[in-house]
């Protein structure tokens, strides 16, 4: 598939919207705060700027939807656990999170979970595979940020990883220097 067209349609908070309940694959990307989702989605979309990134975390705060070649949504979830956020504010991203994720409407989506390829899983990754695993998501987890990763390094961070998680393949990406682009790319278009 080649990325013909890709632009922001509009963000989503809790309640009632139509798009959810179109028909279009949902591609719904998600991670801690500062993990690095808008610039994989940016590199997935070979954009540099459509998803903006912010260096300041929990920046986001609502659902964005991106329309890829008029046909596929890419969905850009708020960053969970943002520390320096209020209790009140991290309660309402957490409830934002899990209403899109527990939603009955939206039949067509995969998710992309992203983690930090050197800090490994955290409890709040494993709480959300979790989540994921008891609403039975398709999931794929990328592993983003392998550049700041040292060649010795790499396999014993990906063994870490698949420790906690079984029967998952973890893609090595790096947003910044296009590691891994073409195997997330399939990976995400495959039927």
């Amino acid at each position: 598939m080649n990325i013909k067209s890709a632009e922001f349609v509009k963000g989503v908070v809790i309640g009632e919207d139509r798009i959810l309940e179109e028909n279009r694959l949902q591609i719904a990307f998600i991670g801690r705060s500062n993990v690095g989702k808008s610039s994989v989605i940016n590199l997935l979309l070979g954009r540099k700027k459509l998803v903006k990134s912010s260096s300041t975390p929990g920046k986001t705060r609502q659902i964005n939807f991106f329309l890829v070649n008029e046909r596929i949504y890419f969905v850009d979830l708020p960053g969970y656990g943002f520390a320096k956020a209020s209790f009140e504010q991290r309660e309402k991203i957490r409830r934002l999170i899990l209403w899109y994720l527990t939603s009955v409407k939206i039949k067509n989506r995969k998710i992309i979970l992203i983690i930090d390829a050197k800090v490994g899983l955290t409890k709040l990754d494993l709480e959300m595979i979790d989540i994921l695993n008891k609403h039975n998501h398709n999931f794929i987890i990328i592993a983003n940020k392998s550049d700041k990763l040292k060649r010795s390094e790499r396999n014993k961070k990906l063994n870490e990883i698949l420790e906690k998680v079984y029967n998952k393949e973890i893609i090595l990406c790096s947003a910044k220097n296009g590691e891994g682009r073409g195997k997330l790319f399939n990976k995400v278009f495959e039927d």
